[in-house]
């Protein structure tokens, strides 16, 4: 627990409760009463409620709409299925105005839908929640997918051999051991539509508004510290009620589980019913994601001339025009994938660490530090980049100028989805093989070479790959402390955004197109690594 607990007190704590101390304390004098008086506002009240309900009902549709996906890519064998793993996970790594604006191209006035049936649901709630899903699905697909995919069939096949039906089979034996895997998804989840930005912003119009969108207005618009420090205080509150319910339910249903060999669980589809499960869940991934993917590269080709490749030429000289880029913003894609792989590592060094930790049941002291390891997930992005540039601007801990400060950053939303993905699996695994190790003579770290590390290497590419993906996509931490002469791919895309006319737009499509390809490309390379015998990703 060491390394991980001095990683986030000096990387987040820090830097945070920095930020929260300049707006609360001023001229010596600590102002408290500025707490209820922004808790008893009604305004403060409904950007609470719909924060709270909006989250539910967005996680509640996305494991509705997912788990079907999760189960086909946990148990079904068919052509393309590591590409349609990856197209999944591309959504994640969008920044989240960007994905916004394709929806925006959809659902709204002039957009798919109302081209051929009139219907508009921008400004409206169903945008927000489709679109959560959007980013979410492979939270789900990936998280309960890993597991699931380790799960011994045969257990539900005794089941069935006693006389359980199928649903009743998969109810009593198959579900309560996934139910770790499944509240770790839901969890996540939960807290990045909390969270919600870019989505509320675009889709949501000035009707809808979220904790996060009303400390980014207090903050950078009205420039009242006050207000958005409380806010955030309220934000963590929330936050900690949620994981302290997490945690709470999710260990009083943990068990050792059987796992075995992937390759021995994935099959060809069988009957009418399998095939129709398939293809209705390419279906929806064909709708749901693919579609607004579609939008991207179809505008970023859709010049004033026609079809061609006018924007992306002009993403060749944009570093002369007006002095927005100091480089050329191809360059921010090297920078993406170079900052990317660093806070690859150091989340799968603090996150394997932690989830370590985690599988010793020691009570109320690793309960608090699991929880602490999900509050980046809860924690305004706003929050946590200005915390950033006050905290760490003196020696030893001036970093301003450095590089390593963007993964640093980014490692922190990295960090609770190794600990997630990871820790249903170690948690299973059978204690009594690490003791029979230890009794034969094997070291501590030989029993973990040993025992648990061939068990949970599918755990561990898994984690690399939502880590690596979500730094990719890094946007609310990255575009306050990034350097100017060396951007990430979605702070180009914001500048391009933050630009009037219709080239700048184009260019803007054109950078998210190749942000989502150099997605789709590593996370395809990803799928390559040989974890087991399977190869299984």
């Amino acid at each position: 627990m060491a390394v991980p607990l001095a990683f986030f007190a000096v990387f987040f704590a820090y830097p945070v409760a920095a930020i929260v101390t300049r707006g609360l304390r001023a001229d010596g004098r600590w102002r408290f009463g500025r707490i209820a008086e922004v808790v008893t506002d009604p305004a403060t009240l409904d950007v609470l409620w719909f924060t709270c309900w909006q989250a539910v009902a967005s996680t509640a549709l996305t494991l509705a709409v997912a788990l079907p996906g999760a189960y086909v890519v946990a148990r079904f064998d068919f052509p393309g299925k590591g590409l349609l793993r990856a197209v999944v996970t591309v959504p994640f790594v969008l920044p989240t105005v960007v994905a916004g604006s394709a929806f925006l191209a959809l659902l709204g006035r002039g957009g798919l839908l109302d081209e051929l049936w009139g219907v508009r649901l921008d400004t409206s709630v169903w945008a927000i929640l489709l679109a959560h899903v959007f980013f979410n699905y492979a939270v789900v697909v990936r998280t309960v997918g890993g597991l699931w995919a380790q799960l011994d069939p045969r257990q539900e096949e005794a089941a069935r051999v006693l006389g359980a039906s199928r649903l009743s089979a998969w109810r009593r034996v198959t579900l309560p051991a996934l139910a770790p895997a499944v509240a770790a998804a839901a969890l996540m989840v939960f807290l990045f539509t909390f969270t919600s930005f870019g989505v509320i912003q675009i889709l949501g119009g000035p009707r809808y508004a979220t904790l996060e969108v009303a400390i980014y207005r207090e903050t950078a618009q009205l420039l009242d510290l006050p207000t958005a420090a409380v806010l955030t205080l309220l934000q963590f509150a929330a936050v900690a009620a949620v994981l302290a319910l997490h945690a709470w339910t999710v260990r009083r249903r943990e068990s050792a589980l059987r796992l075995v060999d992937p390759g021995r669980t994935v099959r060809r589809p069988k009957g009418p019913a399998q095939w129709a499960l398939l293809w209705g869940v390419l279906a929806v991934v064909a709708l749901l994601i693919v579609t607004p993917l579609a939008v991207l590269v179809e505008r970023s080709l859709n010049g004033p001339d026609g079809y061609g490749f006018t924007y992306y030429e002009a993403l060749r000289s944009a570093a002369d025009s007006g002095g927005t880029f100091f480089v050329a913003p191809m360059e921010a894609v090297g920078n993406s994938l170079w900052y990317a792989a660093v806070a690859t590592v150091f989340a799968l060094v603090v996150g394997g660490l932690a989830a370590a930790a985690l599988t010793r049941k020691a009570g109320m002291l690793v309960r608090g530090f699991d929880a602490l390891l999900m509050l980046p997930l809860g924690t305004s992005a706003v929050t946590v980049g200005f915390g950033f540039l006050i905290a760490l601007d003196e020696p030893p801990l001036d970093l301003r100028a450095s590089w390593i400060l963007v993964p640093l950053a980014q490692a922190l939303v990295g960090v609770p989805f190794v600990v997630r993905t990871m820790l249903p699996v170690l948690r299973a695994v059978d204690h009594r093989l690490r003791e029979a190790a230890a009794v034969l003579g094997a070291s501590p770290w030989r029993v973990w070479r040993e025992v648990d590390l061939p068990l949970v290497g599918r755990a561990v590419a898994v984690a690399a790959g939502f880590a690596f993906a979500v730094s990719l996509g890094e946007f609310g931490a990255t575009v306050f402390i990034a350097r100017p002469d060396h951007p990430t791919l979605p702070v180009a895309i914001a500048r391009f955004l933050g630009r009037a006319g219709q080239l700048t737009y184009g260019q803007a499509m054109a950078l998210s197109t190749i942000l989502m390809l150099v997605c789709a490309g590593s996370l395809l390379a990803l799928e390559r690594i040989r974890t087991d015998r399977s190869g299984e990703f």
